[in-house]
């Protein structure tokens, strides 16, 4: 990338352009499917350290200190309705808050985000560390901000 820029897509962009290629897959998108996993490859996240990750990041991410991007298979125990498991072999990932919806620009529902922070150890007595993570789930498709619809999920 050329000195000066730095690869930060909006949480639209993610969602809308990244995420739901991935997500489809077809044969129409291969060659942008291809050049995605070089921006963000697809990683078990939770098979590494925090501390690990920046060396897996895409093309786009690598060196940069603050932030890398990966596309996390969903476990099929998570995608049959159960919980996700978030523990890696040191610590695990919790989640803090309340997820939020992320919008369109145009005000529509697109997805969800929820953000964990890693703990070293086991719960209910882990130590809490400063890697943080945003997680973004898509909708199959954009609702408005104004209906009361309740919008599904992607499973993959």
């Amino acid at each position: 990338m050329t000195p000066g820029f730095r690869f930060y897509p909006t949480e639209e962009e993610l969602i809308t352009f990244y995420l739901k290629h991935k997500i489809q897959g077809t044969d129409v998108t291969r060659d942008i499917l291809r050049d995605i996993d070089r921006v963000i490859p697809q990683l078990h996240v939770y098979d590494f350290y925090p501390w690990d990750l920046p060396q897996h990041a895409g093309e786009v991410c690598r060196g940069d200190p603050e932030q890398w991007f990966f596309f996390i298979p969903r476990p099929e125990k998570e995608a049959r309705g159960g919980r996700p498991s978030r523990r890696t072999s040191s610590g695990y990932w919790k989640a803090t808050g309340s997820p939020s919806v992320v919008y369109s620009s145009s005000n529509r529902i697109i997805g969800i985000k929820r953000s964990m922070v890693f703990y070293n150890g086991r719960a209910p007595t882990g130590k809490k560390t400063k890697w943080k993570m945003n997680e973004y789930k898509a909708f199959q498709q954009e609702y408005s901000s104004n209906t009361n619809t309740t919008p599904k999920v992607y499973i993959f």
